[in-house]
C-alpha cells in the first residue's frame, strides 16, 4: 500500500509523545514498519520522567531485511509541551510535532521506500529525549550500525544546515544573609548581588564566527528571596548560551563577571559543529542544537528538514503540505547522490 505522508503526518501528531511519554508513538512506528516489510529493533532507554516514575521507551532503529545500510535517516519522536492533536486545510498539516518533528519522520520514512525500490540501502533511527538530553541518541551512540553517513531531519526549511550552534548552559547562584528589610545593614541581599553579577554578564562581548555568526546569551529564569520584606539569602538565575565555537573563552567570560558576588555551575554542553553541504543546494545555519553531537559513531552527518523552526515550540505549529513533499524528493535526492 502507498504511504500517505500526510495522513501519516497527523497520526503521529495524535499520539501524545512529550518527552518521557514516548511509548505509545514508538510502539505505532515500530508496528507500522514490520507491516512495510522493514526489521525494526527497539532501544531501550532507561529514563524517569519529572515526577520520578519509570517510563517506557525506547528509539526506533529500522533497515530493508537483510541489509546494512549506507545512509541513516534520524529524527526524534518526543515534542515539547503542551500537547495538541492536529488539523489540516488546503496549504498546511497543524498540531504540536507537525514540523518537530512527526512531520519529518513520515517524510523520511516515505523517502526510505522509495530509496529501497531503487537499491539504495537506506535505514531510519527515531529517537527519545532530543527534546531535553538527547538520552535516546546517547544510547543509540553505542550501538552503531557501520553507516557512512547521517541525514538528520529538523526544520531548516528544506534547506541544508551548514552549521548548528552548540548549547553552554548553567546556574548562576548567589547567597547572602537574612535580616529585616528595615534593616539592611544588619543582612546581605543575595538577590542585589545576583542582579549586579547579571548586569556585568549582560556587557560581556560574546564570540562571533564568520559565516554563521555570533554567539547569543539569554537569561531564561530568576527566582530567590523569602519576602518582600526580607533581605534575601538565596538567588539563582539559569541562562543559556548558544555558542559558535569552543566554550573556553566564554565559560572565562563569565566567570570574571560574576567573580566575587557569585558563583556559576554548568548543567549542559552541546558543541558547536559543522556540516557536510552539496552543491547546488540551498543552505542555512541552525541557531539551535540538534541530536547530531550525540550520534558522532554514526556516520558523517548532514542536516535538513522541512517546515520552519518559528513555528516550531509554539501554539501555531504547522507544516506546509509542499514542504513535506519537497522533503521526500530532496531526503531521496541527497542519498543518491552520497552513495553516487
Amino acid at each position: 500500500m502507498t504511504l500517505d505522508p500526510v495522513q501519516l503526518t497527523r497520526q503521529l501528531i495524535d499520539i501524545e509523545s512529550t518527552t518521557y511519554s514516548e511509548g505509545r508513538v514508538g510502539e505505532f512506528l515500530a508496528e507500522l514498519l514490520a507491516a512495510r516489510d522493514f526489521s525494526v529493533q527497539k532501544m531501550h532507554v532507561a529514563s524517569k520522567g519529572e515526577d520520578g516514575a519509570t517510563t517506557d521507551r525506547f528509539n526506533v532503529y529500522a533497515t530493508v531485511r537483510g541489509e546494512e545500510p549506507e545512509i541513516v535517516f534520524s529524527t526524534h519522536m518526543d515534542t515539547v509541551p503542551p500537547y495538541f492533536g492536529s488539523s489540516e486545510d488546503d496549504e498546511a498539516i497543524y498540531g504540536r510535532g507537525a514540523c518537530d518533528a512527526k512531520g519529518i519522520i513520515a517524510a523520511q520514512i516515505a523517502a526510505v521506500e522509495r530509496l529501497r525500490a531503487g537499491g539504495v540501502k537506506a535505514g531510519m533511527l527515531f529517537v527519545v529525549g532530543e527534546e531535553r538530553d538527547s538520552a535516546g541518541a546517547q544510547v543509540a551512540n553505542l550501538q552503531p550500525k557501520g553507516n557512512r553517513y547521517l541525514i538528520n531531519g529538523e526544520p531548516t526549511d528544506n534547506r541544508l544546515g551548514v552549521a548548528s550552534k552548540g548549547v553552554l548552559r548553567g546556574a548562576v547562584r548567589a547567597t547572602g544573609k537574612m535580616a529585616h528589610s528595615a534593616y539592611p545593614e544588619l543582612g546581605e541581599s543575595a538577590i542585589h548581588k545576583l542582579v549586579q553579577a547579571l548586569n556585568n554578564v549582560m556587557q560581556i562581548e560574546l564570540p562571533v564566527e564568520p559565516g554563521i555568526g555570533p554567539s547569543t546569551l539569554n537569561i531564561g529564569l530568576i527566582e530567590g528571596g523569602r519576602a518582600p520584606n526580607v533581605i534575601a539569602d538565596k538567588a539563582l538565575a539559569q541562562l543559556m548560551v548558544r555558542l559558535v565555537g569552543p566554550s573556553d573563552s566564554t565559560r572565562a567570560a563569565l566567570e570574571k563577571a560574576i567573580a566575587g558576588l557569585a558563583e556559576i555551575e554548568y548543567t549542559l554542553e552541546i558543541p558547536f559543529m559543522r556540516f557536510r553541504t552539496m552543491e547546488g543546494m540551498e543552505t542555512m545555519v541552525a541557531a539551535f542544537a540538534t541530536d547530531i553531537p550525540a550520534l558522532t559513531n554514526w556516520g558523517e552527518a548532514l542536516l535538513l528538514g522541512p517546515g520552519s523552526i518559528h513555528v516550531a515550540h509554539t501554539p501555531h505549529e504547522k507544516l506546509a503540505k509542499r514542504e513535506l513533499f519537497e522533503a521526500i524528493d530532496l531526503y531521496t535526492e541527497i542519498a543518491g547522490r552520497l552513495v553516487a
